[in-house]
């Protein structure tokens, strides 16, 4: 998949949790939308690019939560 069309679709998932006013929750729920109704190769790309210059068009909310967990979102194998 194009990965600027996953930035995009991420970054309106992190706009739609940024709402919530406990920022660990919003970090946590949009960690749990990604894994619950992504592809694991959209997760696997996702993360791939938050490593790299693409992560700049990142929500900082959705850069913060893919940091934070990425072992919960690494596809099992």
């Amino acid at each position: 998949m194009d990965g600027n069309n996953l930035v995009r679709m991420a970054n309106r998932i992190a706009d739609f949790f940024e709402s919530l006013p406990d920022r660990e929750e919003a970090l946590g729920e949009v960690a749990t939308h990604l894994h619950k109704f992504w592809d694991p190769r959209m997760r696997t790309q996702i993360l791939a690019l938050a490593d790299t210059p693409a992560a700049v068009g990142m929500h900082s909310l959705l850069r913060d939560a893919l940091t934070r967990h990425r072992e919960r979102l690494m596809p099992s194998n």
